[in-house]
């Protein structure tokens, strides 16, 4: 089957400088434009009647190569888009009816129980293919506040040509997520940073606009920042909106960070899905709720919560949530709505969904079941899809905090890497002392 959209050649732009455009293999392999912006797609895709027309019967896959092909035009050959799809999409997203007007779209269902996987095995293959006649290798760098440090470790694990250097903030991860994420060894090196998933991600940015590193290593990132992250993760809001009965439009309600997630929903809205809104869930670290209440956008530093993966207080993404609602408060306002719960309210989540439906929430999906029963009190008619984006057992400690030890059962998989002995580096959050280990080691 050949895809219209395929062969319409597309570029991306600077959301600092909408003048500057490059190739899907610039944008994917530098991941930050030189002017400190994010790439977006010179114009947001639409996928055709035809597609909408069919997209009930389609399997995931086959939604996968026709969104990543509108994305992608035709720099990507149509049998190579969908070998690389099906090889990353191995696992399934699937919709659980909670209750009737609470439905969990389960995301962690990939090889490191996190929503990270389907994004981190789409783009580890998407390099190695545009880097395929490149010399000299690549070298990866990824900020972690826990899931996805680990997804891209596993990714990429392995990968010939490619080095992976990850940065998580000491002692703000779980003990399994830092598992995850050092205890692979070979081409993956884990960096144990003094200081917050914030100090991270500033490392990262530094590194890839520094001239004196990008000038002896060729290097990209592996965080929502590069645009190859977030195109599969548009997939899953379409395949879960079409495991719903036809003619229901979702409320979308997305535990949110660094705001990548919620970015992808709404590239997904623009591409034709019909959503009714969306609900950014938030801990303590919400920089989008007083912006979306009149406040003028204030990133803040983050502080430490029981969903750690949403311990952003900078999130990049809002650069481009902005862009694509055309830098228009209104625009935002009239399609996301926040609410900021906090760890009280997420164990007694956990407590409550259990005791009640008997369903094990984790707790970044707690802080979004907490946040769609707040959406729901005003808006009862709804069905709101709240994305589950980790297995519980990956949070033992908040767990057995709010359920009683041993009341989540662990995978084996998870347990297994629970075994392995921790590898990493001590490193400061200053950024001289970054670049020049960067220099000398990766």
């Amino acid at each position: 089957m050949s895809f219209p959209e395929l062969r319409i050649p597309m570029r991306y732009l600077s959301t600092n400088d909408p003048s500057r455009r490059v190739s899907l293999k610039e944008a994917v392999l530098d991941s930050l434009p030189p002017d400190h912006g994010l790439y977006l797609p010179e114009r947001l895709p639409v996928l055709d009647a035809a597609f909408w027309r069919d997209w009930r019967g389609m399997s995931f896959e086959e939604t996968g190569v026709r969104v990543a092909g509108a994305f992608f035009g035709g720099e990507v050959p149509e049998e190579t888009l969908a070998a690389l799809t099906r090889e990353a999409l191995s696992f399934d997203a699937p919709l659980v009816p909670v209750t009737a007007r609470q439905q969990v779209l389960e995301l962690f269902h990939g090889p490191t129980l996190a929503f990270k996987d389907f994004g981190a095995r789409f783009m580890a293959r998407l390099m190695g293919w545009l880097a395929r006649d490149d010399e000299g290798g690549l070298t990866v760098l990824v900020a972690t506040s826990g899931d996805t440090g680990g997804a891209v470790a596993h990714a990429f694990h392995g990968v010939p040509g490619i080095r992976v250097v990850i940065l998580y903030p000491s002692g703000k991860v779980s003990g399994l997520q830092e598992k995850q994420l050092t205890a692979l060894g070979g081409n993956i090196s884990a960096l144990e940073v003094d200081g917050t998933f914030d100090d991270c991600q500033r490392l990262v940015k530094a590194a890839l606009l520094d001239p004196g590193v990008t000038a002896c290593r060729r290097l990209t990132s592996a965080n929502s920042i590069n645009i190859a992250r977030l195109v599969p993760q548009t997939f899953y809001y379409i395949h879960g909106s079409r495991q719903l009965a036809e003619g229901v439009e979702p409320v979308f309600v997305v535990p949110s960070g660094n705001l990548g997630n919620l970015t992808a929903g709404l590239l997904a809205e623009r591409m034709g899905l019909r959503v009714r809104h969306f609900v950014a869930a938030l801990n303590r670290n919400d920089a989008i709720g007083p912006y979306l209440a009149g406040a003028p956008y204030q990133p803040r530093p983050s502080v430490p919560t029981l969903s750690n993966a949403m311990d952003v207080g900078a999130p990049s993404n809002f650069a481009r949530l902005l862009a694509i609602c055309g830098h228009d408060h209104r625009a935002m306002v009239s399609r996301l709505r926040a609410f900021t719960v906090s760890d009280g309210e997420t164990l007694a989540t956990i407590r409550e969904v259990a005791a009640s439906h008997g369903y094990q929430l984790d707790p970044h999906g707690a802080v979004g079941w907490h946040a769609a029963t707040r959406w729901l009190r005003d808006h009862p008619d709804s069905t709101t899809i709240i994305l589950e984006t980790a297995h519980p057992a990956k949070f033992p400690e908040v767990m057995d905090r709010a359920l009683g030890p041993g009341q989540v059962l662990v995978p084996e998989r998870l347990a297994r890497v629970a075994a392995e002995p921790k590898v990493a580096q001590p490193m400061s959050s200053a950024t001289p002392d970054f670049l020049a280990w960067l220099k000398v080691t990766a």
